[in-house]
């Protein structure tokens, strides 16, 4: 298990591209190490993260390209294949939800506040908050909170879907790591093609995912994974996964 906190409090812990790039480097050595079964990113005890770097942003232009090393980084952290859970206290804005949404599980503190205020610098999310977001809360609450650039709290994201758990303030980092350690004690196969398939509903259609879900499953069977899964059913022993 790994735990990824971002570290820039005097930014109030802004997503400039150096810290997207770092991020996605993390992840892809996680993903190489069979001893990292689930990640945990979080940030502070007071703000996850306000969003982008206002200073890189004023320097940007309507020339940049899209597939710039930044979009880059957001496509390795979407990419990868592992359980990844943040823990969000306080303050998730702008850039900071939309790498919330890179995860697959999110524990929230009450007092957290998420939300996408974009409109207000005169641009819109521009890493997944228009795209991910309808498909998580539905169109008329990412409606709102787009063009409103309102936050939610932590109990309506809750209700939405976009959270799983709402814990206590300060807790949210120990009940995001019991959950990840509880998680990384499964078959890591059966996670990784679990997250990929459940991922998979967001963009494929219902005959197709359910087609794609059948042929996930049928790889599974007879594996090592399913052989030590049945046997320490009937040994009524925790599974040992190699």
């Amino acid at each position: 298990m790994l735990l990824l906190q971002l570290n820039r409090p005097e930014k109030r812990n802004a997503l400039a591209t150096p810290v997207l790039l770092a991020v996605a480097e993390a992840l892809r050595d996680a993903a190489d190490d069979d001893a990292v079964g689930a990640v945990v990113m979080t940030g502070g005890d007071r703000i996850f993260a306000a969003g982008a770097d206002i200073g890189e942003l004023e320097a940007s232009t309507s020339d940049d390209p899209v597939e710039s090393p930044r979009y880059l980084a957001w496509q390795a952290i979407r990419a990868f294949p592992k359980p990844l859970l943040a823990a969000v206290e306080g303050w998730c804005l702008g850039a900071g939800a939309e790498l919330m949404m890179c995860c697959d599980i999110v524990v929230a503190a009450k007092d957290a506040r998420i939300g996408q205020p974009e409109t207000n610098l005169g641009i819109i999310p521009g890493a997944g908050g228009t795209a991910l977001l309808p498909r998580l809360v539905g169109p008329a609450v990412a409606m709102d909170m787009v063009l409103t650039g309102e936050p939610i709290s932590a109990q309506r994201a809750y209700n939405l879907g976009l959270v799983a758990r709402v814990t206590e303030p300060g807790s949210a980092i120990a009940e995001a790591l019991e959950l990840a350690a509880k998680i990384a004690s499964r078959a890591p196969k059966a996670l990784a093609q679990a997250k990929a398939s459940v991922r998979a509903a967001l963009d494929t259609p219902l005959s197709a995912h359910i087609r794609d879900e059948r042929q996930r499953f049928i790889s599974l069977l007879g594996g090592d994974e399913m052989r030590e899964g049945i046997a320490a059913f009937r040994d009524k022993r925790p599974p040992l996964w190699r």
